[in-house]
């Protein structure tokens, strides 16, 4: 009986430092939408293998922050992928219907919740000198605390882990979006969709929701260039 050779530990280490850089720099806007992210550059500028770039690239590509090409090797996605669409439908579809039974079940721990997580995401820092030009990680993580919060009242582990996975596969486009808005006003969206849902008004707080993930969305592909802050 023979076993597959698993990837040599410096190896596997390197490729995770690589990884983390280059997700950074991509999340940071280091990297524009459709940039060519070249194995052979990215060698050389981190002073590693190409295997270990393109174990890092692989890796970034399942994240949905990469696209591979083919023939093409790797790019940061456009601005008009329609998998930002795809995604955005799947979330308009899951979303809300996981809200109306987090209304219809969630208990007073849930509500208190809500209200923390509300708060936190109200006092997060936008933006933070340093962190590049999209949100701050502080406020991602309040944005993103939030969001979930609302939906863990529907108690269903299957359908929390499907939104950790397409929150995870949209965070690109939502910082893309930020700033191509500059008159959505974001912290009222939070506030409005916060009430409706602790009022237990199932269908405000879904439309509500609805209307929020829409606006992400299109701000992708028919809003100009602008500050703002959002979903």
């Amino acid at each position: 009986m023979t076993t597959r050779a698993s990837t040599p530990p410096g190896k596997q280490m390197l490729s995770e430092q690589v990884y983390t850089r280059l997700r950074n720099a991509i999340m940071r806007g280091h990297h524009a939408p459709g940039d060519a992210l070249k194995p052979q550059d990215l060698a050389k500028e981190h002073g590693v293998s190409l295997a270990v770039v393109r174990e890092a690239l692989l890796q970034v590509v399942g994240e949905g922050l990469a696209v591979r090409l083919p023939n093409r090797g790797f790019a940061v996605p456009e601005f008009s992928d329609r998998r930002w669409q795809e995604i955005t439908e799947a979330r308009r579809t899951l979303e809300p219907m996981m809200l109306r039974m987090s209304i219809e079940c969630g208990d007073v721990d849930w509500e208190a919740r809500v209200r923390a997580t509300h708060h936190r995401l109200v006092r997060a820092p936008v933006y933070v000198e340093g962190e590049g030009e999209y949100y701050s990680a502080a406020w991602g993580e309040a944005h993103r605390s939030f969001h979930r919060t609302l939906l863990e009242g529907c108690d269903n582990a299957v359908l929390l882990e499907t939104f950790d996975r397409m929150w995870t596969a949209s965070e690109l486009a939502r910082r893309w979006s930020s700033h191509r808005t500059p008159g959505r006003d974001g912290i009222t969206e939070h506030r409005r969709l916060e009430e409706a849902t602790l009022e237990r008004d199932a269908d405000t707080a879904s439309e509500l929701l609805t209307q929020h993930l829409t606006l992400t969305a299109t701000a992708l592909t028919d809003c100009p260039h602008g500050p703002a802050n959002h979903a």
